[in-house]
């Protein structure tokens, strides 16, 4: 007996993931982040002004920032772990709670939902306090962080008692804070398995996709007509077309030179700037572009009003302007025809608000599949490279 508890492994601890693979436990959470998606688009969709719009934006930055502390977590600690999985269960429950009063978080419903986010956070920094026990350097990072998030969750409850202007600044100061841990803290301390930390960041961009096509149901107001189910296939191919441009070759090159990053500083630094941060302009794009989709759908004849068109043109254009941003972390080179065509559709911004909604979504449609036809062919025989080499001889981008 004396032998057994001599050798005795705590359950949770610093010791890297065995598996590269996403577990089922990781996906079961990501169903909560589904529900959020789909709460942000319904706050902005009810209150289609500027206003409404910074509000989803807010919301959605905090719910982006608390799965990002989720995605850490499991590239450090086993999910399948049973005393992981009921705080999971329990982080699931809170976070539920606060995509429930999404809706309603700039109104009655601000202190819960900074109380359930509190303990959506709570559950995350708890689980790292524990696994980080024998590791110095990954408790002094945890340590930082739970700082920073302690500082903005607090900024969250206050927001909760007031209102206008003063609330987003203070939603907008929680988010600054809670993000910029991380950053001036230091990203020694962390640790990760890249080729798990890169896909489960491709699975919730399918996630944000997929909302955009939910979106397009939730458009059909009673008996579909020609109009909706044309406007619906359209969309289709625009949400195609955003899943084209970041799976066909992007996430194929960003997975591979994270795993080849140097282990410590710089591979955590990759993870943090790459998808940490900039993985939420993606989702945010995405998630402005489902706004714009549902509005069409809402009336495919009428032009859309200049929110809603600002959501559909200005989405897509934060989508791609974010791929560049990530495509400059890895390689310091700038997608051109990218950043033109976000330029583009900015520029087409008037004509959106006076020809008919399905036209509009037409435009922005045909637009994206010529970039993709473009890069295509440029590509060329490196674009097969990329998408069939084995892993250990894929060239760089």
């Amino acid at each position: 007996m004396a032998t057994e508890t001599a050798t005795h492994r705590p359950r949770l601890s610093a010791v890297m993931r065995e598996g590269e693979q996403v577990t089922p436990l990781e996906l079961f959470f990501d169903l909560v982040f589904v529900l959020a998606l789909t709460q942000c688009t319904q706050l902005m969709s009810a209150d289609p002004t500027w206003g409404g719009l910074a509000q989803g934006l807010l919301a959605l930055g905090v719910l982006w920032w608390a799965w990002v502390g989720y995605a850490w977590l499991t590239s450090v600690v086993d999910p399948e772990d049973d005393a992981v999985r009921g705080v999971i269960f329990l982080a699931m429950a809170a976070f539920l709670v606060v995509a429930l009063c999404v809706p309603q978080s700039f109104g009655d419903l601000g202190l819960t939902f900074a109380l359930a986010y509190g303990v959506v956070r709570v559950a995350h920094i708890g689980l790292f306090l524990l696994a980080s026990r024998d590791d110095p350097d990954l408790r002094k990072s945890v340590v930082g962080l739970a700082w920073s998030t302690a500082i903005g969750s607090g900024v969250l409850v206050g927001a909760s008692f007031v209102d206008g202007f003063a609330q987003g600044a203070l939603w907008g100061l929680a988010i600054a804070l809670d993000m910029g841990g991380p950053y001036f803290f230091g990203a020694e301390g962390w640790k990760l398995v890249p080729a798990h930390f890169a896909e489960r960041h491709g699975l919730i961009i399918i996630i944000a996709l997929g909302e955009s096509i939910v979106a397009i149901g939730l458009g059909v107001g009673g008996d579909l007509t020609f109009g909706q189910g044309a406007a619906a296939v359209v969309g289709m191919g625009l949400a195609a077309a955003m899943w084209w441009l970041y799976f066909d070759v992007v996430a194929l090159v960003a997975a591979r030179r994270l795993v080849r990053a140097t282990v410590g500083r710089d591979q955590n630094e990759m993870a943090r700037d790459s998808y940490s941060y900039l993985h939420f302009p993606m989702v945010a794009g995405i998630v402005l572009v489902a706004l714009g989709m549902k509005k069409t759908l809402g009336d495919v004849d009428d032009p859309l009003a200049l929110v809603p068109a600002f959501a559909l043109l200005g989405g897509l254009a934060m989508y791609l302007l974010a791929h560049v941003a990530f495509r400059y972390r890895h390689i310091h080179t700038v997608n051109i025809q990218r950043t033109l065509l976000a330029g583009i559709l900015l520029a087409l911004l008037p004509v959106a608000t006076e020809i008919p909604a399905l036209a509009t979504m037409a435009v922005v449609t045909v637009l994206a599949w010529i970039l993709i036809a473009y890069e295509t062919r440029s590509y060329g025989e490196h674009r097969a490279r990329v998408r069939h080499e084995e892993f250990a001889h894929e060239a760089p981008a």
